[in-house]
């Protein structure tokens, strides 16, 4: 490894994907080999590790509800040890582009003058529709997307307005499906709106749930990670297409 550059190091931000490790780009994973220090969210898994055994590793992770790492001490660590190591990477789920808070990272590193290079990663709402064989878009049915969270910075509002749109993708929804559900019903959405649920996607723990928006206002109960919820006419099931959804998550990771 190369420590103590006499310049400053540079540093990746890097998209770990949804969290099955071959869904990780070859550029992500080339760059993790050469890690001198990974700092990783809660939602990277441990396969995804394996793939920089060298590296030292700091967990920065940052889930809700739960006690977490603050932001502005993630961009101290990111510029102090870019100042000591040639290669460091901030490994995110998902992309680190969308609601990665990837807009501080960068914000803190150019005021220090680090060099930073953003690597993209398959972002869930496209692993969960790949997973689930639900196209977001559909000729005639679904011409438009929004993702969006009903997560605020410190000291900001909450959401209130959902997005217009034809297909609706929440992350981190599992929370708020009772509140996200009755303000899209307050706007004017159909009590029978497909929704498809996925937890863990990509993840030998994946579960998909299919019901109409009326239930959803009931909650989705217990969930154990991370949960994002498709909504709209294109998550309606094809005619042919399997339901059994459990059955196939078992069936796949056999």
């Amino acid at each position: 490894m190369n420590s103590s550059p006499s310049l400053p190091g540079k540093v990746y931000l890097i998209g770990a994907g949804p969290g099955a490790q071959d869904l990780m780009t070859l550029r992500g994973a080339r760059l993790l080999a050469q890690a001198d220090v990974v700092l990783h969210d809660a939602l990277v898994t441990e396969e995804m590790l394996e793939l920089c055994p060298q590296a030292q590793k700091i967990l920065v992770g940052k889930r809700c509800g739960q006690l977490s790492t603050a932001q502005a001490f993630i961009n101290k660590q990111l510029v102090d040890h870019a100042r000591k190591h040639a290669v460091v990477v901030r490994l995110k789920g998902g992309d680190p582009m969308l609601f990665g808070r990837a807009d501080e990272e960068l914000r803190a590193l150019e005021e220090a003058g680090i060099a930073v290079e953003v690597v993209p990663g398959i972002t869930t709402a496209l692993a969960a529709a790949a997973a689930t064989q639900q196209p977001l878009t559909k000729r005639g049915v679904s011409r438009s997307v929004a993702f969006f969270t009903s997560s605020t910075a410190p000291g900001e509002p909450d959401q209130t307005r959902i997005p217009d749109c034809d297909t609706l993708v929440q992350y981190m929804g599992g929370r708020e499906a009772i509140a996200t559900a009755q303000r899209l019903l307050a706007q004017g959405r159909r009590f029978d709106t497909p929704v498809v649920v996925i937890e863990n996607c990509s993840r030998p723990d994946q579960r998909i749930v299919r019901l109409p928006l009326s239930a959803l206002a009931h909650g989705l109960g217990d969930t154990h990670g991370p949960v994002l919820v498709m909504l709209g006419d294109a998550m309606a099931a094809r005619a042919h297409q399997a339901i059994d959804e459990e059955a196939a998550i078992v069936a796949r990771h056999a």
